[in-house]
């Protein structure tokens, strides 16, 4: 069977450290949709670690970690990540595989992307730059060149074939930036990846299913920026949600089991797009603050607010989540008073369904207010020991939501996690 972790927010819900624990129940952490826009952040040995492209599962001997066809790869970026983690003592080619299926961002990939955003002027999506909306626009386009092409003699020449399409592309954005060191880094990385484990992902993973093996599969960025269900057009390139795994990896929807949803117990948002329930004060400053939310990709400050069960309740729902991880509780320590929202108001009347269009709706949130804890929780090593406040808190959420929370985050190490009975 496959479980899932994915986040059900806007992304940066701490999925990394999340996987990172349930990784030793697995014997396989999949990767199944994004690109390198994904920032898992892991502390390893008491030090910080940020994962783009490689499964958060990597510093686990003996478990096997898969870039699945889902995901756009970035040859450079993962050889950046690869030697920072072999600085740790991991031998990738022992535990790192990647799907032949996987699809290359190449370097007019970024210059489109940065094209296209600077042409929107003040009605940007907010894009990473890395070029992961055109080699999924190629990809769909059946433009795109795929890891397993690199084995392929005539690789360049259908790399010459796509750049030359890029090009007149960029031609009509009248994007003049010269790329040549990006392309210079490029096929320095592709022949690093030739020497990696290239495999075919649909067979390896089922092979693995087959063979009783626990499968982890891993999402990167929020439910609700998925491309079909999130805050369209703001929104990342690919089906962040579980039913992606099945495309993603190439395996059954019947293989699906546990779907583990992470959710800040508050709300962060990356970039522009619809954020119901953002604080645009000295709450929300210090939300920023003692969160630290800056975006572990960009380095961009992170929009932040309370918690939006209106927006958690649908990402439970299209997810078909199982269980929930609570993660930055400790965060909200120091509030003399909290609010969630519980349903929307638009157009004058209440709701608690997701408009068809967010951004249009201009949705006022309906707040209740809950009593602060004021109590230090980083040190709590089970859930007798948290605060009674907090227990209320998070009691509410699970019955507005109608999927318990299992377990809650209270710090950033791999041990901060408390068990739910």
């Amino acid at each position: 069977m496959v479980d899932v972790i994915l986040g059900l927010q806007w992304g940066d819900e701490g999925k990394g450290k999340i996987v990172d624990f349930f990784a030793k129940d697995y014997k396989v952490v999949a990767r199944f949709q994004g690109g390198p826009n994904a920032g898992h952040t892991l502390y390893v040995n008491d030090k910080k670690l940020v994962l783009h492209q490689i499964p958060s599962g990597i510093f686990h001997l003996g478990i096997v970690n898969l870039i699945g066809n889902g995901v756009v790869l970035d040859p450079v970026t993962l050889k950046r990540e690869c030697e920072s983690v072999a600085a740790f003592g991991v031998d990738v080619k022992k535990n790192l595989f990647i799907a032949d299926r996987t699809h290359l961002i190449v370097p007019t990939h970024r210059a489109l992307d940065k094209a296209a955003e600077l042409s929107k002027g003040n009605q940007k999506i907010g894009s990473t730059l890395k070029g992961i909306g055109p080699a999924y626009m190629d990809k769909t386009g059946r433009n795109g060149l795929r890891v397993g092409d690199l084995l392929d003699k005539n690789f360049t020449t259908q790399y010459i074939k796509l750049r030359l399409k890029h090009q007149r592309l960029l031609d009509s954005y009248g994007f003049q930036e010269d790329i040549s060191a990006w392309e210079e880094e490029f096929f320095e990385a592709l022949e690093f990846l030739r020497g990696l484990n290239i495999v075919n992902g649909e067979y390896f993973i089922n092979e693995k299913i087959k063979a009783g093996q626990k499968i982890l599969a891993e999402g990167a960025q929020g439910s609700m920026l998925d491309i079909d269900f999130g805050t369209f057009p703001f929104v990342t390139s690919s089906n962040t949600i579980a039913a992606g795994v099945c495309n993603g990896l190439g395996v059954a929807p019947n293989q699906i089991g546990e779907v583990i949803g992470v959710t800040k117990a508050y709300c962060t948002r990356v970039g522009s797009g619809p954020f119901p329930t953002e604080l645009e004060n000295e709450t929300g400053e210090e939300l920023r603050r003692v969160g630290n939310e800056f975006g572990a990709t960009t380095g961009r400050p992170r929009r932040c607010g309370w918690i939006d069960l209106v927006a958690l309740r649908y990402a439970c729902m299209i997810n078909g989540v199982t269980k929930l991880v609570m993660t930055k509780a400790d965060v909200l320590d120091t509030f003399a008073e909290l609010s969630v929202c519980t349903a929307y108001e638009v157009n004058g009347k209440e709701t608690t369904e997701i408009p068809y269009q967010l951004e249009r709706a201009q949705p006022v949130p309906v707040w209740k207010k809950f009593t602060g804890w004021n109590q230090t929780t980083s040190a709590c090593k089970d859930f007798a020991s948290l605060p009674v406040a907090m227990k209320t808190y998070v009691d509410f959420i699970n019955k507005y939501l109608g999927v318990e929370v299992k377990y809650i985050s209270n710090g950033p190490g791999r041990d901060q996690l408390v068990l739910v009975p």
